[in-house]
């Protein structure tokens, strides 16, 4: 339940104090509370995104469904049978189209597709309801961080003392930087667009993505709507200069422009949603605990949104800080700061083994250099010859196997049946 107003100056206790409230940090006031922490949530609920979705794999439903928010997820999202990829760089050597199905690894689905905003919407639904959730809509000026305990100073004066700080609150993390955690940063010379899509003809619950030089064109279904039975979002990364020089064209243009880009293979495109825009950009963090303190979600990873590895990763930093904290008596600083050994142990190897695959992925499409095409078309066909090694691939996206924390190990119950 939201906290009300209290006195300046006041000091409240709890055993997890979760900063930020986006949907990384509502899922893991959730996954603290469900484990019997006396938890609390402070942070802002971020303003809407527009034309933003986020497609959520095997690892992550199943977290989700730990949580008690899968059923309401599914009625919202759509399923993802499989990823469709085609290379669109026109390369000097033919690539073969590439198809991941769900069924290959016996899965009736690889995922779902929902928009950013009613996932958050879910969520915090699940955390206003939540007797043991103590939820401050307020903002957090600053922290304290000490052998003892840690604290967040509020900027109504308020003083929160918690054994733990869960650490979402975003790129710029005030938390991040009071603990002395250092960030290395990158830029890409992209922009993507994000937009919600109606179109002619049906998805087939496939995730499409054209591999252009400018960057993924990806296309991801979405439920229908009575007024419009096919529709999916778009992200499509582009240079900065055609970013600017499509937003400043009619819709109609720009959805002309989009149908060509597909192909014309859904046929005509409406555009049902604003436009969004972000830059391309990536960040890692030093280690990802440190104290009384751990980060979870873009405070410490940042990276493209190609193969639509980020939320499902900082989905994963919470299962995996809640996995690894799940046994430990908060206040022994011994055990805590075993437990958050393995955590960055994990995190690290989680994290950098995604970091650089879409990292090598993105520069791979961007720079016309032939020995990197050559070996980017030849993992292609690999892929689509071995069925091994594929399948291999679909399991890895979708339940990595370097981490799979319990929350996130258990088969939800409708997928067996």
């Amino acid at each position: 339940m939201t906290q009300p107003s209290a006195p300046t100056g006041e000091t409240t206790k709890t055993d997890i104090l979760v900063a930020g409230a986006g949907s990384t940090g509502l899922a893991a006031a959730l996954a603290f509370a469900r484990s019997g922490l006396k938890t609390a949530l402070v942070g802002r609920i971020p303003p809407p995104l527009p034309g933003r979705t986020i497609a959520l794999f095997e690892a992550s439903v199943r977290f989700l469904d730990a949580l008690g928010a899968l059923e309401r997820v599914k009625a919202l999202a759509c399923p993802i049978e499989g990823i469709r990829m085609i290379d669109d760089t026109d390369q000097l050597f033919p690539v073969p189209e590439l198809t991941l199905r769900a069924s290959e690894i016996d899965l009736p689905a690889l995922g779902v597709n929902i928009s950013n905003d009613e996932l958050v919407g879910v969520l915090l639904d699940l955390v206003r309801a939540s007797p043991e959730i103590q939820f401050i809509d307020a903002d957090i000026a600053d922290y304290e961080v000490n052998g003892a305990c840690a604290a967040a100073l509020l900027a109504d004066g308020r003083r929160l003392e918690a054994d733990f700080i869960v650490a979402a609150d975003g790129r710029n993390s005030r938390a991040r930087a009071v603990a002395g955690i250092d960030v290395k940063e990158w830029t890409y010379p992209q922009v993507a667009l994000t937009m919600m899509l109606r179109h002619e003809f049906p998805h087939d619950n496939i995730s499409t993505e054209w591999h252009t030089r400018s960057g993924p064109f990806t296309l991801v279904p979405l439920p229908p709507r009575d007024d419009a039975p096919h529709r999916s979002s778009l992200v499509w990364l582009m240079s900065v200069d055609d970013a600017r020089r499509r937003l400043a064209k009619p819709r109609e243009e720009l959805e002309y422009e989009i149908e060509d880009y597909a192909k014309s293979e859904f046929g005509a495109m409406k555009i049902e949603s604003d436009i969004g825009q972000f830059r391309m950009g990536g960040m890692q963090v030093s280690q990802h605990a440190k104290g009384r303190l751990a980060l979870v979600g873009e405070t410490c990873h940042i990276f493209p949104p190609i193969g639509a590895q980020g939320l499902n990763l900082s989905l994963r930093d919470v299962a995996d800080l809640e996995d690894c904290l799940a046994s430990v008596d908060l206040r022994n600083e011994r055990e805590l700061s075993r437990a958050l050994v393995r955590y960055d142990r994990h995190r690290r190897a989680d994290i950098g083994f995604r970091t650089n695959g879409v990292d090598v992925l993105n520069r791979s499409l961007i720079i016309p250099y032939l020995p990197v095409d050559l070996f980017r078309g030849a993992s292609f066909i690999a892929v689509a010859a071995l069925g091994p090694l594929r399948r291999a691939v679909i399991r890895e996206g979708v339940l990595p196997h370097l981490v799979l924390p319990r929350m996130m190990r258990h088969p939800v119950r409708a997928h067996a049946g």
